[in-house]
Order: structure tokens, then sequence, then C-alpha cells
């Protein structure tokens, strides 16, 4: 029995990942260029997301992701709807999250090329549940999907957490802000407080 077949709801959602919603309008008083330059103000981790199908490996770099419960542990993230990634997060029924450091720009930038042989150059294993994991991280949420929500342009993957591990190194995050990537500067305590 398939994933989609023990969840129903997940059904109509595997049809939208392809599909625009009936009805949707994507006419705004807001133009894209605005929202993205409102949105780029917003400063945010950069995660990577995978996943995997049968033998169909999955990933992409992803900065729209959030805790949604702590009790069940719950996240999401979004995935753009006309993704290879899209398709094989909701067959697979299961997708990791990886937190990146600040040192790991090169696999985020590798993982949002749609052409890149992300996994070849990627020091990665099968984890929990057969999911492709990276093994360096700062935190990595590996999940079952509950539900899945099309908004826009973009899926709105629901997942509770089923394997957690959290890097013990003390290490900066990798950040997305104005449309680049950088790193958190550590606050230094000031001289007055010392």
């Amino acid at each position: 029995m398939s994933y989609t077949e023990t969840f129903p709801e997940l059904q109509q959602a595997k049809a939208v990942c392809a599909a625009r919603p009936p009805g949707f309008d994507n006419t705004s008083l807001v133009s894209t260029e605005a929202f993205r330059r409102g949105m780029g103000a917003f400063a945010s981790g950069v995660t990577i997301v995978t996943a995997v199908a049968g033998e169909e490996l999955a990933g992409l770099t992803a900065n729209a992701f959030s805790s949604v419960s702590l009790d069940p542990p719950m996240v999401l993230v979004c995935v753009g709807r006309d993704s290879h990634s899209c398709r094989v997060i909701h067959d697979a029924g299961l997708f990791a999250v990886h937190v990146l450091a600040a040192d790991q720009e090169d696999v985020a930038r590798r993982f949002a090329d749609r052409g890149a042989d992300k996994f070849g150059m990627s020091d990665w294993e099968s984890g929990p549940f057969g999911v492709p994991v990276l093994r360096r991280y700062l935190s990595r949420f590996v999940c079952r999907l509950e539900a899945a929500h099309a908004g826009g342009d973009h899926m709105i993957f629901v997942g509770k957490v089923e394997s957690l591990n959290i890097c013990q190194d003390a290490s900066v995050p990798l950040t997305y802000f104005q449309g680049r990537l950088g790193a958190l500067r550590p606050r230094l305590a000031s001289v007055d407080t010392l």
C-alpha cells in the first residue's frame, strides 16, 4: 500500500503539486519584485531538504522552514510546486531538513542549482527510515509527512519530527538576508560588562 493510499487526504495534494488550485488568481497589487525585496528584509536560516522515493533522490535549498508544534514536534517547509523535489517529497512521505552552518555555503548553492549533481558532490548517507541525510549540519530533522497544503506557487509540507540530531559544535548558522548568503556574527560582550 502506497503512502498516499494510507492517507487519502494526501492524494489530492499530489495533484496540486503540479497544478494551480481552482480559482487561483495571481493578480495582486504587490509586484513580485516588491514582494521579493520586502521578504528579503527578513533574515532567515538556510536549510537543505532531502527525500527519496524509490530510487529517485531529491534535494533543495530552502529558507522557508519553521516549527509548527512542540507537542507533537512538527515543522513545515515550503517547496516550489513545479520542482522535482515537490513530487518526490510527496511520494516519499518522509523528508529530512538540515540546518546549515556558515561554512556550508557551497552546499547551499549546489542544492539550489536545479541542474547540479547534488548528491554526487555531497557527503551524505542513508539515514533514519532510508531518508538521504547529509553528514554535516547544525541540526537535522527527519520527518514523516503529515499534511500538504497548496500555497500559491508552493506546497507547504508539514512533517512530524521522527528523528532529531543536533551538532555539538557551537557553529555559526548560515543565513539568508537581502538575497545574499551570510553568517551571523556572534555578539561580543561590551567592554563595560566584562
